[in-house]
């Protein structure tokens, strides 16, 4: 097989498709468009949802790209081999165009040639889907890859646990997969050994989700008339096993940054087994706020949503940076490194960097004061001790309100010969992941980017409201995040003050007066530069020639989109403010309904 780097793989993987008549389109934001049910994106499917509904891409029904993905739901087992936060997605996709054969036609073909790939058949191994009640068994797909050569033995029906994808939320597209694994020709672990095992015989590098199902919210699955393709196939682990690597961090995306640390900590990497995790932890945790904060619609740490997950990863960041002894700025100077080794895929963080890198320094320093006062949080339970065991719930307390890992609390009651119920420290995490849980589990409630027809005007509504706020508070004003429910629109916005009472009646007016007018709501297939010739707004994330959809409201406002849209201003409602507040620095948030 072929040892590419990062960027080969890319290019690669991006001109194999285009060969295949696929347009090439830019990876979109981390921060998801008007989608309620995810904080970031988290796969290369979901900016591409209403066209997966159905709605016509400007580009057309063959695309590919490389998705940068954000995904935190495992942040406890990074520092292992294979486990980031941040990655990048491979992923083609037909929207009603081919489906099985040539998905996987495709899939052999990219694998196995020897003009890309140049995996041997032989250690190639495949999942198929093995049927239930709600849909049948994938005999299509097993025997397609019979026929690219794979050998019947190879091919393994597993149930939908292993072999579903979706819907993300309660309902939605969804449908059978097929997976591709390497077999890394380890003994099986028993006669049942399976792609379901972990036992590490085998290593997933690809997945083709085939959407032809909608489960609907009494949990039917119903056949899709637009049947779709999804494809991923994850840009790390792929050059890791091209390379013949056991982890992630020995590829070209991580070396620098731990050569680095290496440096501004005087430590060796590989040292001893803790030293290794916090490098890794650090590397990863880093890369991934240079992403967040860095983003087309950025953020910067809060208390709450994006902005609470960045100071998480920041906060963890410091904690094993001070296990190496990395001195207070290192994390930015890492940071650094990651924008001019990534700038050229994703200029973005090039034109962020100053951001980036006083956002990191700030809440590092914010950090060390919360550490300070969680000292002195600790002198105080120590004097109320009486057993010299420190409670489990008061270990937890110290970990989830100070930041304070259960080693750092260890380490201090070890200093004042004092013990650690650890065990209740365990039971007071598990309850608070298990609360996590089903908090995260809410946000899925409304199945993955609601299309109704309520959710289509609020969307029409942001358009209204982005404009009016432009009209009253200036042209600086720049959307920097929109979430959507059936029930009210949240909009967050650059300003640097709260609006007055009279700025925010104002807004309102202003858009109620709009759609008091009515008219049509126009769509229009341009491309960036004919988009930025008419003074449409929005973010020119997309690459040169790329085409992309502008909603026009005549006379009013002319906006780059991609979410779904009411046909006209007529009938939408009175547009009205319930709150105007702080969403985090340098950025204010908006609720709204329309009544």
């Amino acid at each position: 097989m072929k040892k590419l780097n990062s960027a080969e793989l890319r290019k690669m993987f991006l001109d194999f498709f285009k060969s295949k008549n696929h347009a090439v389109i830019s990876s979109a934001s981390l921060i998801p468009e008007n989608d309620p049910t995810v904080l970031f994106t988290t796969a290369g499917m979901h900016p591409l949802v209403p066209y997966l509904l159905g709605a016509k891409h400007p580009e057309g029904k063959r695309l590919c790209d490389v998705q940068k993905c954000v995904r935190t739901g495992d942040i406890d087992d990074v520092g292992d081999n294979t486990h980031c936060t941040f990655f990048e997605m491979l992923g083609n996709w037909s929207l009603g165009d081919y489906f099985k054969k040539d998905a996987i036609n495709c899939s052999y073909e990219f694998l196995t040639s020897e003009k890309y790939l140049a995996i041997p058949n032989s250690i190639l191994a495949i999942s198929v889907f093995a049927g239930d009640n709600d849909a049948p068994k994938d005999t299509e797909s097993a025997n397609l890859w019979e026929t690219c050569g794979i050998n019947k033995d190879r091919i393994f029906y597993l149930p939908k646990k292993n072999n579903w994808w979706g819907p993300a939320g309660q309902t939605g597209p969804c449908g059978p997969d097929t997976e591709i694994f390497i077999d890394t020709g380890k003994v099986k672990c028993g006669p049942e050994c399976s792609p379901a095992c972990d036992c590490g015989k085998y290593i997933e590098i690809w997945n083709n989700v085939f959407m032809e199902y909608n489960k609907t919210a009494d949990g039917k699955y119903i056949p899709l008339t637009q049947k779709n393709v999804d494809t991923g196939m994850g840009l790390e682990r792929t050059v890791c096993i091209l390379n013949g690597f056991k982890s992630v961090y020995e590829t070209d995306l991580f070396l620098p940054s731990l050569k680095l640390i290496e440096s501004l900590s005087g430590k060796k990497y590989g040292a001893d087994i803790e030293a290794a995790k916090a490098f890794r932890i650090i590397a990863d945790h880093i890369r991934t706020a240079v992403f967040i904060i860095g983003d087309q619609r950025g953020v910067t740490c809060s208390n709450v949503d994006q902005g609470y997950v960045l100071r998480r990863l920041l906060r963890r960041a410091v904690r094993y940076g001070r296990q190496i002894d990395l001195q207070k700025k290192s994390l930015s100077k890492i940071a650094e490194l990651y924008v001019d080794n990534y700038c050229a895929v994703y200029p973005e963080l090039k034109a962020n960097k100053i951001k980036i890198i006083e956002e990191i320094d700030r809440e590092e320093e914010r950090f060390e004061k919360t550490v300070t006062q969680g000292l002195k949080e600790f002198d105080k339970i120590i004097k109320e001790i009486s057993d010299n065991i420190i409670p489990g719930n008061i270990a937890f307390r110290l970990y989830d309100t100070y930041g304070f890992p259960i080693e750092m609390t260890e380490e201090l009651a070890k200093e004042k010969k004092l013990k650690v119920d650890k065990e209740g420290f365990e039971v007071a995490f598990t309850e608070h992941q298990k609360k996590s849980s089903l908090g995260a589990e809410q946000r899925f409630k409304g199945g993955l980017a609601d299309n109704s027809d309520i959710t289509a005007k609020l969307h029409t509504a942001t358009h209204l409201l982005h404009q009016a706020l432009r009209q009253v508070l200036g042209k600086e004003v720049a959307q920097k995040g929109s979430n959507i429910t059936p029930e009210r629109l949240r909009f967050d916005f650059s300003f640097s003050r709260p609006m007055t009472e009279e700025e925010i009646k104002k807004v309102e007016n202003i858009v109620n007066e709009v759609i008091k007018k009515g008219g049509d709501v126009v769509c229009q297939e341009l491309t960036v530069e004919e988009a930025k010739q008419q003074n449409a707004i929005g973010l020119f994330e997309h690459k040169y020639g790329e085409k992309v959809k502008v909603y026009i409201i005549a006379g009013f406002s002319k906006e780059i989109c991609g979410g779904p849209h009411a046909g006209t201003l007529t009938g939408l409602g009175k547009f009205i403010i319930q709150k105007e507040q702080s969403s985090s620095a340098g950025v204010r948030r908006i609720r709204a309904v329309l009544e």
